[in-house]
């Protein structure tokens, strides 16, 4: 006889227990399942949505070099090189376009990177030196968690995650070890590679009225790293080894915004710059024999000494040599420019007088050595041209001692001296070139000290005779040099006739 149940029995009662525990382990079992994969999904986009947007604000930023066009320049960038998938969430799989970001343009950032930004947003390119990117958030559906609330008869309709992600990329042109000088150029526009060959009078610009076409000055060092050479100088110590030493001199200065001294400096002389011609006085008298400020392997200049090897503080004019000529217009009032040639020279009259090898006052160049077929320089009728295959003949070995001259008043090799740089860009000088006339119809205008001063184009100059000044205290100085083209290209890490230029873009956040 079946005893009579009672709630003690029930209480009492163990079978099922098992199936219990499993029906609730599977509950969490599939929570943490579909957790994982909803987290995973969600991880995934965040990751896609990130790379997304770091490639279009760097390649906004490679392209914010400070010029009119940058700003034009940096959002066609973004729109048409970086194309990317998206696995999950809304707004399709491919991401492209300026539909799926905000690009906005900044000239500084917050000091802490927690700051928000927008108190510098720019739309001036000159000004825009950073590029904010926001990708369209992505809503990814909860798909699994979804399940798991409908299993558990809670709400499936607000189970969506937004995710969201930004970039900023800055980016900055570098130009390493090279002469710490900026020049006027004559025009807007004025590019170095349209103009080879072409001479211009550089001549120093003084504090006080505005600089014209053709006027230098120096770069500031004091906000670059120095090199071992020059490290521990100051003043115009410092500044004669910029501008005087060989290599080591410093790193870097950037081309988005460079700070300006007067070309009229107390103490600066042409002698800092004349080591290269085997001239040492002043300031550089007791550098003649420094590796670290050579001449050049052709020093051929068109100077003599007084007396002894070594041209000191006074020279006189060669009695049977001559500087590489200047462009013929200077002399006829015709240049386009009041300091800026137009390329066209007289070579002969340099031959008939440094290379009349038989004396009959007919000069040729028919034992120099051609340049190699293909390099940069070859074929070019560039004064720089020539320079080089004056150097490989004196590297030949055709006259006694290496001479490049013979049975003349120089050799065309250092004299006073006892170094000689093997580098014929030792007569190479790197000077920023600046828009002048720009800045000054800006209502920024160049008349000596100056800063975060937008660089168009670092410019190869060759040096084709020695430094002049006035006398005056302090002298004005004349650099003549003729245009080689552009230093480093456009950047991208190359090395041009001296110095090392690059493209610094860089992610901020």
């Amino acid at each position: 006889m079946r005893k009579p149940f009672s709630i003690f029995c029930f209480l009492r009662q163990e079978d099922g227990t098992v199936a219990i525990l499993w029906a609730m382990g599977l509950v969490v079992f599939f929570g943490l399942v579909a957790v994982s994969f909803d987290i995973g999904r969600i991880g995934t986009t965040q990751s896609e949505l990130q790379s997304y947007a770091d490639n279009v604000a760097l390649a906004a930023a490679g392209e914010l070099d400070g010029k009119n066009d940058a700003i034009t320049r940096a959002t066609g960038a973004a729109n048409a090189l970086i194309s990317d998938t998206r696995t999950f969430g809304s707004g399709g799989t491919v991401l492209s376009g300026s539909a799926d970001y905000t690009l906005t343009f900044h000239s500084d950032l917050p000091s802490s990177d927690t700051a928000a930004l927008g108190a510098d947003v720019t739309t001036d390119p000159a000004l825009a030196v950073f590029a904010r990117v926001e990708a369209q958030p992505s809503t990814v559906s909860m798909t699994f968690l979804r399940v798991v609330n409908s299993l558990l008869g809670t709400n499936t309709n607000a189970v969506n995650a937004l995710v969201e992600a930004e970039a900023v990329a800055g980016f900055t042109q570098e130009a390493c070890d090279i002469t710490p000088l900026m020049f006027c150029l004559p025009s807007s526009g004025f590019k170095a590679n349209n103009n080879i060959g072409t001479m211009i009078q550089l001549r120093s610009g003084g504090q006080g009225a505005a600089w014209g076409p053709g006027d230098f000055g120096f770069l500031d060092p004091t906000k670059s790293d120095l090199g071992a050479t020059c490290k521990n100088l100051s003043g115009v110590n410092l500044l004669a080894c910029l501008v005087g030493a060989e290599l080591g001199v410093t790193q870097c200065f950037t081309q988005r915004g460079v700070d300006t001294e007067p070309g009229q400096k107390v103490g600066i002389e042409d002698a800092i710059f004349n080591v290269r011609f085997d001239i040492y006085k002043s300031i550089m008298n007791g550098e003649k024999n420094d590796p670290d400020y050579p001449p050049a392997p052709n020093v051929i200049s068109g100077l003599v000494p007084q007396g002894g090897s070594c041209i000191g503080q006074n020279e006189n004019p060669s009695p049977d040599t001559i500087a590489i000529p200047r462009d013929t217009c200077f002399a006829s009032g015709t240049c386009p420019y009041a300091r800026v040639g137009d390329s066209v020279w007289d070579q002969q009259s340099y031959l008939d007088v440094n290379h009349d090898l038989d004396g009959d006052g007919v000069g040729s160049d028919s034992h120099l050595p051609q340049l190699p077929v293909g390099s940069r320089f070859a074929g070019s009728g560039t004064r720089y041209e020539l320079y080089l295959r004056e150097i490989a003949y004196g590297n030949s070995g055709a006259l006694p001692g290496g001479d490049i001259l013979s049975g003349l008043s120089e050799t065309g090799r250092p004299q006073c001296s006892s170094n000689m740089s093997s580098r014929p860009e030792r007569r190479v000088i790197i000077a920023a070139g600046i828009d002048c006339a720009a800045l000054a119809a800006a209502g920024n205008p160049i008349n000596g000290k100056e800063t975060n001063v937008p660089v168009e184009e670092y410019f190869e100059l060759f040096l084709t005779e020695p430094v002049g000044d006035d006398g005056a205290s302090p002298p004005t100085l004349d650099l003549w040099v003729e245009i080689l083209g552009s230093a480093g290209g456009d950047g991208y890490g190359s090395a041009g006739t001296g110095g090392i230029f690059r493209d610094v873009v860089q992610l901020y956040r």
